[in-house]
């Protein structure tokens, strides 16, 4: 299998299948090594949580071994992951280098049980891109902006298209549905897995953010990644 992105089909028969062949098992299957590389806060998403007010009670909408859960110890954060292997590892830690103890649980992004209008706060950092279609991506940005109580914020982090100066290359012309694969080594033995991406394009999660009903506070590009702080607009339902 060669080790550089396959392109995937942008309207898969089956999403759900997609989904689960390509981003929860694998996610389940690779957990260990992946937190190993998952440890340290981006910036941004270090800011944004250091701001919040004390006392702020708000979610990590794919929270993967619960990196960001402790960044701020004056707010409470809620967690929740698809993969069961990634949240054993926000429980216990021990891929993060600390003992601690976390709200955490097993979730959808889009069927998240959460209680509508309640938090002051979001993050989704680096998941709405593993849904599969247009409608999916949607839908997990239209369940964020429910859980928040009127003039609550939301961070959310999705890979770019635009990466010409990474070691990827994507830019203009590419591909935006693609398979990335993973490789792990043991005992001598490599093993590659392939997780789906959607590659957003400059402007494209903005455009989602409004249809969902959204607003966009602020926004930019960090890491390869688009990023953007949302809220309820005026008229969301």
């Amino acid at each position: 299998m060669p080790l550089h992105s396959q392109s995937a089909t942008p309207h898969p028969a089956d999403p759900l299948k997609l989904e689960q062949t390509h981003v929860h098992a694998i996610y389940d299957e690779i957990a260990p090594h992946f937190s190993q590389t998952r440890y340290k806060p981006w910036p941004i998403v270090q800011r944004y949580l250091e701001s919040r007010p004390q006392g702020s009670v708000g979610l990590d909408i794919g929270c993967g071994n619960g990196k960001y859960l402790s960044v701020n110890p004056e707010i409470y954060i809620l967690g929740s992951d698809r993969s069961s292997k990634l949240i054993e590892l926000a429980c216990t830690g021990k891929e993060v280098g600390k003992k601690r103890f976390v709200d955490v649980g097993i979730a959808d992004g889009i069927e998240a049980p959460f209680r509508k209008s309640r938090f002051d706060f979001a993050i989704s950092i680096a998941v709405v891109h593993h849904f599969a279609t247009p409608e999916r991506r949607l839908e997990a940005v239209k369940s964020m902006l429910r859980a928040l109580r009127q003039g609550g914020t939301a961070l959310v982090y999705v890979w770019a298209l635009e990466q010409k100066n990474s070691r990827r290359g994507w830019d203009e012309g590419h591909a935006q549905d693609v398979m990335v694969p993973w490789v792990t080594e043991k005992d001598g033995a490599r093993t590659v897995v392939e997780r789906y991406y959607h590659l957003y394009r400059k402007g494209e999660i903005e455009a989602d953010v409004e249809a969902a009903g959204g607003k966009v506070v602020e926004g930019g590009y960090e890491r390869d990644n688009w990023w953007v702080i949302i809220e309820r607009g005026k008229d969301f339902r």
